[in-house]
């Protein structure tokens, strides 16, 4: 695609364009902005970046400018930086050529008017060391010689004053006296002073000249150098000011704005193989290059339906309100066909709810240095580094699993959904809400112990109810299974691998989750993406979640396959960026999801797809054409004050709520983390160093007691005896948990701990005797 051609330059206009800039090896000639003004070459990756970033800049008064060939050139200024550019004609080339020398000679001329022919001091930089150094030493050097001719008029005045009075005296003798032998040597006397005072006088003027005349010179000097201060600071001021802008930008990406335009597509002209040295080893190297936005093109653009879709929908409504999204309609008609059912159960009697906490104790204000704990740490796995609980939140793993519960409304809606395509859509949002919580929590929950547990009985309030337990310490891992009155049952084995990598800390969940629906017998399943904690060792802590989900429907074949973008200051899209597409069995896509993990999400029905134009990567992008998107999870606000209480949810202030009659192992229990809760951190790192000691203890008398039963003379010690004996169950990875037990599921074909029952019935009964004494 042509551009405009730029004018003919002219002195003193600034001249921009755009010239293809050598790179590297590997990237070759990269197409970027120019601009010249004011004697300075500088380049930019694209237009926009004029206001914030500049790549490189090169001054014309010390440069040198070659021409290659017909469309090649080169502008170095001595070795520190080196241009290699091309133009895109030789006729672009020679307007290039011709405004670079008008703004050499321009730039010269200017330098050379502003140094003294006496100088001794090179040109430099203001900004230089060097510079600095050699003009301080020219002020002193002139203070020193306007000192010494201050010096040398004092002495002349005071000669002058001295001789003056002397021929006064004589002057006065010489009227006294009379005619006779005594007139010659008074005449002789007066005339010698007279000498001696013309001489002083000669002196006087000349030390006067010679003052004023260096006095003119400095003065005019140092009134350039004051004009070059003042332009100096307001070329800082200018700085500053491009500065702050980005600075404003970069806080406004933080928060959620778009920043930076897409960068132009870089097309390599050419190859520069066997020729060595080219190019500078400014901006343009891999490490310390500005990169831009490392991001994946997007796989499918949504546009919106041809309005036929629109009218046949809303003539066909019987025919497509369960499948476009109608979910307020089909939940309304629920409703009332639920009212209108006498099978339906109704509450005789309304028992008053149980009023939730609002609030928890202030975070205290103590100041610990994560870097000094975690630089010994690099590489390590973080569940096995002892940290105090100054980074901690009072809250336990097994209670931020249970946090997932927070929007449940979304699963009773899935459970009302007659078409599975739609049901996927809410399964889909439910999976993305769970993260919603984590967008400003940089506590590291409290690992739980070996056998601890935490029940979530919201059976009145919500109509579910949900149990976890600490079924392996290393690796760490957890099993959960809540059920609805509504009709779902959510069953999680999650395990954490978590690496600190100096920078940042990454934490990658294994293990699956998995959504059974009553009422249509789907089972679905899918897992967790990898948490990235940034900034660990300056500045603020912020958390990212980046990866892909697959949820799978294991009896229809539907997918739902979800993007969490990765964040990056350079990217056109929103922050926090989440998309999917819901497929059949067949591959054919029914829905779009699109929204953040941190705020909403939304889903439109596919009326119509196509392939559209190559993506930059060349990939073929598809098109999908959608009904008006509709609003499926919209994030909860926080409570007034979170951000002086952990930034905790609603939900999350109750989870530590004490409670009776839960089991003695229930994490409300724990009494490091209620110490925490209260504000005594002092106390509460003693109490976690001896529930940590207590529990190595328990292991280590569990090891030792199946060692001895396994070693017994009258058993066979073979692989079959030990795996069938107590050593293998003794192993942390292998411990017997108490409500939950090990199953290979025959419709995901997965391998984990799903609940056994009893713990209901035992808290009914208030029996506890089977729970181990772990606090």
């Amino acid at each position: 695609m042509s551009e405009p051609k730029p004018p003919t330059p002219t002195p003193g206009d600034t001249y921009k364009g755009w010239l293809f800039k050598w790179t590297n090896y590997i990237k070759g000639y990269q197409r970027r902005w120019f601009v010249l003004s004011n004697g300075l070459l500088s380049y930019y990756r694209t237009q926009a970046e004029m206001g914030h970033t500049c790549r490189g800049t090169i001054n014309l008064a010390t440069a040198n400018i070659a021409v290659e060939d017909s469309c090649n050139f080169v502008i170095s200024n001595g070795g520190a930086q080196t241009y290699h550019l091309k133009a895109s004609s030789e006729v672009e080339r020679q307007r290039w050529i011709t405004a670079l020398e008008l703004a050499k000679a321009k730039a010269v001329r200017m330098q050379a008017e502003s140094d003294d022919s006496g100088d001794e001091c090179p040109a430099a930089p203001a900004s230089s060391g060097q510079g600095g150094g050699c003009r301080n030493s020219e002020v002193q050097s002139t203070l020193r010689t306007l000192s010494s001719k201050v010096e040398d008029l004092t002495t002349c005045n005071d000669l002058i004053v001295k001789h003056g009075s002397a021929l006064q005296r004589s002057l006065s003798e010489l009227e006294g006296i009379r005619v006779g032998a005594d007139m010659g040597e008074k005449i002789r006397q007066v005339t010698e002073r007279a000498t001696l005072f013309r001489i002083t006088s000669n002196a006087m003027i000349n030390a006067c000249r010679d003052f004023l005349s260096l006095a003119q010179n400095h003065s005019k000097r140092w009134q350039k150098a004051l004009q070059t201060e003042r332009d100096q600071r307001i070329r800082l001021e200018e700085t500053l000011e491009q500065l702050a802008k980005q600075h404003n930008h970069l806080e406004r990406a933080f928060r959620g704005a778009t920043v930076l335009p897409p960068s132009f597509s870089n097309p390599t002209l050419g190859s520069k193989g066997g020729v060595s040295g080219k190019g500078d080893a400014s901006d343009e190297d891999d490490d310390n290059e500005f990169f831009d936005a490392m991001e994946d093109p997007a796989e499918f653009i949504t546009v919106p339906a041809d309005p036929k879709y629109h009218r046949r929908s809303g003539s066909n409504v019987s025919g497509l309100s369960s499948e476009i999204g109608m979910d307020d309609q089909s939940a309304n008609f629920d409703e009332l066909s639920l009212a209108s059912n006498p099978e339906s159960p109704q509450p005789l009697e309304l028992e008053p709810v149980r009023q939730r906490r609002t609030r928890i104790p202030d975070k205290p204000n103590y100041y610990l240095n994560l870097w000094s704990i975690m630089k010994n740490c690099i590489g390590k796995e973080l569940s096995k580094i002892p940290m105090p609980v100054n980074f901690n939140e009072p809250l336990s793993m097994l209670q931020r699993l249970s946090e997932d519960l927070e929007y449940y409304e979304i699963l009773d809606k899935a459970a009302k959904c007659q078409n599975s395509l739609e049901q996927m859509c809410y399964v889909a949002a439910f999976t993305v809400s769970s993260y919603s919580t984590t967008v400003h929590r940089t506590g590291k929950p409290f690992n739980p112990l070996l056998g601890e547990t935490f029940e979530l009985d919201r059976l009145r309030e919500c109509g579910y109810r949900s149990l976890c337990e600490q079924v392996s310490h290393h690796p760490p891992a957890a099993a959960h299974h809540a059920i609805s009155e509504k009709g779902w049952t959510l069953r999680q084995e999650i395990a954490l691998a978590s690496k600190f990598r100096g920078k940042y800390l990454s934490i990658m969940p294994l293990g699956s989750i998995q959504c059974l629906f009553d009422k249509s017998n789907n089972h679905y399943s899918w897992k967790k993406v990898t948490t990235t904690v940034h900034n660990i060792i300056v500045g603020k802590l912020w958390i990212d979640q980046s990866g892909e989900i697959d949820v799978v429907n294991h009896k229809t074949g539907d997918r739902c396959h979800l993007k969490f973008a990765p964040y990056s200051y350079f990217s056109r899209d929103v922050p926090r960026k989440v998309t999917g597409v819901v497929t059949d069995k067949d591959g054919k896509a029914h829905y779009v999801l699109s929204g953040t993990w941190d705020e909403k999400m939304e889903f439109s029905r596919i009326m119509q797809s196509s392939k559209g134009e190559n993506g930059t990567e060349g990939k073929q992008r598809t098109v999908y054409q959608t009904l008006k998107a509709k609003e499926i999870w919209r994030k909860n606000p926080l409570p007034e004050g979170a951000e002086t209480m952990y930034f905790f949810s609603t939900l999350a202030l109750t989870l530590n709520e004490p409670e009776d009659g839960v089991a003695p192992t229930d994490s409300r229990r724990r009494p490091d983390q209620r110490l925490m809760e209260d504000g005594r951190w002092d106390e509460a790192n003693a109490e976690k160093q001896r529930l940590e000691e207590k529990q190595r203890t328990a292991r280590r008398e569990r090891e030792r007691e199946a060692v001895k039963a396994a070693s017994s003379p009258e058993e066979a010690i073979t692989e079959d005896s030990i795996n069938d004996s107590p050593l293998k169950s003794a192993h942390p990875e292998n411990y017997q948990a108490l409500w939950f037990e090990k199953i290979d599921d025959p419709v995901s074909g997965e391998t984990l701990h799903v609940y056994k029952g009893g713990y209901w019935e035992a808290k009914d009964q208030g029996s506890w005797d089977m729970c181990p004494d772990i606090f």
